[in-house]
């Protein structure tokens, strides 16, 4: 029995995302697309002086440059105006052309990090944003309400409704506008970056063109299998970069997920948590670059990131997990940086989007500025704001979590009074000692996870262990 597109396509925190050939199907590829293209019709802002117009790109994975045709011949057939990337290119590569080329709308075809049997489908603000719930469930709701209009792609290309343009010539350009080149130009700090085989490919080296950073890529082809594993920068998934960093004399080492949107960071054969990329990034920012303004943390995002803001007197904000948080907030206040404990960076005076390639400019900048290597920059940085250790694992439960009450009303954790209880997402609970533990359930899958964070790795792992236990009596 054949799935109904209603029942199949449905939107998570960011984009809808399902099998190739299981349910993420040229038909159900076009009946979203459709949907899009009522919305955009409907509801859509229009900009003075502009037509509806969509930007669409697509990552490396199977099938994706065929199903970002697809996209684009049905919204052309719809009335509205496509562009559509020459190749294969990073999200927010697609997010800025979107704002840039004054868009209603982008879409990506993606599925990120998701192993690579999956495809997905992500929309974009007109700002350059992931679209919010508003959006995503104004679209779900025309699903299926229009049969699908769509036209012969090489036909609509010829006849100028769907122009193919070079989205990655003009990211490039505004990455070597936005970091100081000529600062970095004699630098030569040694950096090795591993794409994990994602759309980030090899723009890092074309950004770093004419300057004396010796750079060496590591997966930067393109393997629509990603290798075997899964395009997400966690330790379990580099073990080449590791070793090959524990083994060398690297400044700096740096990795991308499948669409470049997050980072990730090796130091001498050791992976650093993104919460601690987030508070370099913001120390960066605020020091070397002036940015005026408050940080954005998630509500498991690390202590070390509070500890700085007190200390300079910068203003915090705290968000629920998930990045369209930080996003609204990049739009609506003046923020230094924003990020999330995934690696998610979202930086000043640029589209309200993460991205991993720039972070990662970002990072190099600041060793040009300090006149030191990252691992300097790190160790001087913790003893300054503490060095915290914090780690997640997710827990399979029986059915899904319908309440998290009886985390609420505990008043101790491993011998350590409860000093602070947060409960606007999920449950987290602040201890006396300077460490921390949350626990919050998916709200569609049978899933518990659990975050912690203290000033030693055994602690850490001693609270992760306790959330075990707890989740056997939820």
């Amino acid at each position: 029995m054949i799935a109904n597109p209603k029942d199949v396509i449905k939107f998570g925190t960011d984009g809808w995302r399902a099998i190739i050939a299981d349910t993420f199907t040229f038909e159900n590829v076009a009946i979203l697309a459709q949907a899009l293209a009522v919305w955009v019709n409907k509801d859509a802002k229009t900009i003075e002086g502009e037509p509806l117009r969509v930007a669409v790109g697509y990552d490396n994975r199977f099938l994706s440059k065929d199903f970002s045709e697809t996209v684009a011949a049905v919204l052309a057939a719809n009335g509205i105006d496509v562009l559509l990337s020459s190749a294969s290119l990073p999200t927010p590569a697609l997010s800025l052309a979107t704002r840039d080329h004054k868009c209603v709308a982008g879409v990506v075809i993606t599925a990120s990090h998701n192993p690579p049997e999956y495809n997905g489908f992500k929309i974009k603000t007109a700002e350059g944003g992931g679209a919010g719930k508003n959006i995503t469930d104004a679209v779900e709701g025309y699903v299926g309400i229009e049969p699908v209009k769509t036209l012969d792609y090489k036909k609509a290309v010829l006849e100028g409704k769907v122009k193919v343009l070079d989205f990655k010539k003009d990211y490039l350009n505004f990455m070597r506008r936005y970091i100081d080149l000529k600062k970095i130009k004699t630098a030569k700090y040694r950096v090795i970056q591993d794409v994990m085989h994602g759309s980030g490919g090899r723009l890092l080296e074309e950004a770093l063109k004419g300057t004396s950073i010796r750079l060496e890529l590591l997966r930067a082809d393109i393997n629509p299998g990603f290798g075997g594993t899964r395009p997400e920068p966690l330790a379990q998934y580099l073990p080449e970069l590791i070793s090959i960093t524990k083994k060398g004399k690297y400044d700096l080492g740096l990795v991308l997920d499948g669409d470049a949107d997050r980072i990730a960071l090796v130091l001498n054969g050791q992976f650093v948590s993104p919460q601690k990329i987030l508070a370099l990034l913001a120390l960066h920012l605020w020091k070397n670059r002036g940015i005026k303004g408050g940080i954005v943390k998630t509500i498991c995002g690390t202590t070390m990131i509070d500890n700085m803001c007190k200390v300079h007197g910068i203003k915090l904000y705290e968000t629920p997990v998930g990045f369209k948080y930080i996003s609204d907030l990049m739009l609506t206040g003046q923020i230094i940086v924003g990020g999330e404990e995934a690696g998610g960076m979202g930086l000043p005076n640029y589209i309200p989007e993460r991205d991993g390639i720039l972070a990662g400019l970002l990072l190099l900048e600041m060793m040009v500025y300090e006149k030191k290597n990252m691992v300097k920059i790190l160790d001087e940085m913790e003893k300054k704001y503490g060095r915290y250790y914090y780690d997640k694992t997710s827990i399979h439960m029986k059915g899904v979590v319908k309440t998290l009450e009886p985390v609420k009303k505990l008043e101790s954790v491993l011998g350590k009074k409860v000093k602070a209880v947060k409960d606007y997402d999920g449950v987290k609970l602040e201890l006396e000692d300077d460490s921390w533990i949350m626990v919050r359930a998916s709200g569609t899958e049978p899933i518990l996870r659990a975050y912690a964070e203290s000033k030693s790795l055994k602690r850490t792992k001693e609270l992760l262990s306790y959330a075990l236990d707890l989740a056997k009596t939820l």
